[in-house]
């Protein structure tokens, strides 16, 4: 039987899904305050991990341990089209997750600690037994720890030559983690009709469409509101404003996608999600404007 082609390969690892761990990272990397002289290889290897191999290991893993939905869902992905014959998709996430293991060697315990973690949750969030996507409240957890809070503070630890990052990253990592829950709630509208015939508890499945939206723009919403009022507190009002004013322009947004929740989530996805990473970075800056107090 002959294996996949590099397109169909490329497509299994989804490459529009690095962007938020790999900018999470880089969110990292700016709140530590460390300089970026002498450490662009190991920023540039970090960001490599976030994104083509840990993220890239969680799709392969995700669409192997999913192909039965997507064959509903999605029937053209690679693997229940076909064009991913036998058990190549497996093959692949297993081949992925050691060689993440093998690159996250190269920043430090640090780094390997939060790789395995992230990967440990790839396996668990798609794999059974566990498969936490079974329940949309835990497995949207999984992955807003993995692809924001994970990622940021393997940046910050990695900038800091493998040191502990300070209070405030792991506080504002968390929240952007919480928020990140909502997010990944937008993803579940498209899958609805599939996630019920094969008993995937999405967030739209047992809330019903319209009241897993309203939950999941709150989830995105009162992290941020927490980020602004801590940011006021440590003396970044300028900071604190940026953030009110992109979250003013996502609550526009938001009241399109709650018209037509199912028809819209892709669109706020394109347009309202930007804004929130925006305002992740702009935390950073925060905290790089902190220095030492951060």
């Amino acid at each position: 039987m002959s294996g996949p082609s590099l397109l169909t390969v490329t497509e299994l690892f989804k490459p529009i899904t690095w962007f938020p761990p790999m900018w999470a990272f880089a969110c990292g990397v700016v709140a530590s305050g460390a300089a970026m002289e002498g450490r662009w290889g190991l920023a540039l290897i970090g960001l490599a991990l976030a994104g083509p191999l840990v993220c890239a290991t969680s799709q392969a893993v995700n669409d192997w341990f999913d192909r039965h939905v997507d064959a509903i869902n999605e029937p053209h992905r690679p693997i229940p089209s076909g064009r991913m014959p036998g058990r190549w998709g497996l093959y692949l996430a297993v081949a992925w997750t050691i060689i993440s293991l093998l690159v996250a060697t190269l920043l430090g315990p640090w780094g390997f600690g939060a790789a395995a973690l992230g990967l440990l949750l790839a396996w668990a969030y798609s794999a059974p037994p566990v498969r936490l996507k079974q329940n949309g409240w835990w497995g949207n957890a999984a992955c807003g720890l993995s692809y924001e809070g994970i990622a940021w503070l393997t940046g910050a630890a990695v900038m800091a030559g493998g040191a502990m990052p300070a209070l405030k990253s792991f506080v504002l990592a968390g929240l952007y983690s919480v928020a990140t829950h909502g997010i990944m709630t937008l993803n579940d509208f498209k899958a609805v009709a599939g996630d019920r015939q094969m008993g995937v508890r999405s967030l739209p499945v047992q809330l019903g469409v319209d009241r897993a939206a309203r939950v999941a723009c709150w989830f995105m919403l009162v992290p941020q509101w927490v980020v602004v009022v801590l940011l006021i507190l440590w003396q970044q009002p300028g900071h604190a404003m940026w953030i009110m004013g992109l979250m003013a322009a996502q609550i526009l947004l938001m009241g399109r996608f709650l018209l037509d929740p199912t028809g819209r989530a892709l669109w706020y996805s394109g347009f309202g999600v930007p804004l929130f990473v925006v305002g992740m970075m702009v935390g950073a800056f925060a905290l790089r404007s902190m220095g030492a107090s951060a």
